[in-house]
């Protein structure tokens, strides 16, 4: 168990994937720091989701990257949840921390999913995402905001 964070253990305990279902994806920079504020930190992030997605990992429908956290709509397809979540944060790890010049954590351990249950649930999903830079004040308008894309548009 982490002291700083009492129940991240219970986020791994019974996690599956499955195939062709759609999850709503959270990651959260380490304490919270707002890295992403600097947009070009943030699009490091999205090679590595890029990647995730070209090499069939994932079929990524939408995501924010918000300047504390990660929202990312996937359809799982040749890998499991947790395997691609390993791989772009320990890649967008290293490829932020060498431009920032420093080590260490980047990230806070482990993740938060949500299994969409019915396709259908998934554009309202993507809009929800999407919505985020709007409702945090972030922006009047999401085509203002830097760093979110939806397949549908």
């Amino acid at each position: 168990m982490h002291p700083l964070h009492p129940n991240s253990h219970r986020l791994r305990h019974g996690r599956s994937s499955e195939a062709g279902r759609g999850y709503l994806v959270t990651t959260v920079v380490h304490q919270r720091t707002p890295i992403f504020k600097d947009w070009q930190l943030g699009r490091l992030l999205v090679t590595e989701m890029r990647q995730a997605h070209e090499q069939s990992q994932v079929n990524s429908l939408a995501w924010v990257v918000m300047p504390d956290h990660l929202h990312w709509l996937v359809q799982l397809e040749q890998a499991q949840l947790s395997d691609v979540m390993q791989r772009v944060k320990s890649r967008s790890t290293l490829s932020i921390n060498q431009v920032m010049g420093r080590k260490g954590a980047f990230w806070q351990n482990g993740f938060h999913d949500r299994a969409i249950r019915d396709n259908q649930d998934l554009l309202p999903c993507a809009r929800y995402i999407i919505a985020n830079p709007l409702r945090a004040g972030l922006v009047e308008r999401i085509g203002d905001y830097p760093l979110w894309d939806d397949s549908w548009l």
